[in-house]
């Protein structure tokens, strides 16, 4: 591997690092405990382990566009780029702010980011495209998870008037 290879895997590791952090920042705690979640939520240590596999191979895949096609993949990697945004705003929005519905809003579109950029990664590198099925699958079952949440937290008139 050349040095530019390995600089561009340095930059790929370092996006999602960062994405990632925002889930080491804004934690579930207390808050999330209290919330009534359905019997179907994963376990609470499913989360690190699910999302450090998920972050290699979404880093794996965004390297191997790059690998292939240079510059030329730019306009795919800029919605790569915008779906780790919306990956990292989600932790922001759902454990920060406690808005699951902003967070809801939020998941949605990097649902339909990742879609973008599995159809766009597809004529470039279809193993790229296929590292991302999984993130997909797993931002789905997030997306259920976060609409579930909302129903079984709506606010009553007893804790409205809080």
């Amino acid at each position: 591997m050349d040095t530019s290879a390995l600089v561009a895997l340095a930059v790929f590791i370092a996006l999602n690092l960062t994405a990632a952090a925002s889930g080491a920042v804004f934690r579930p705690g207390s808050w999330y405990a209290s919330l009534d979640k359905p019997s179907w939520v994963p376990p609470n240590w499913a989360f690190p382990l699910v999302w450090s596999v998920l972050y290699a191979m979404i880093t794996a895949s965004g390297w191997l566009v790059w690998q292939e096609a240079g510059p030329g993949a730019l306009p795919a990697l800029s919605i790569y780029v915008l779906s780790l945004v919306l990956n990292a705003a989600w932790s922001g929005l759902f454990f920060g702010w406690r808005r699951m519905n902003l967070a809801m809003i939020d998941v949605v579109l990097l649902w339909l980011s990742i879609a973008a950029v599995i159809a766009l990664f597809w004529p470039i590198r279809p193993l790229a495209a296929l590292l991302l099925v999984p993130y997909l699958v797993w931002v789905t079952i997030a997306s259920a998870l976060n609409l579930r949440m909302i129903q079984l937290n709506r606010p009553t008139a007893a804790n409205a008037a809080e």
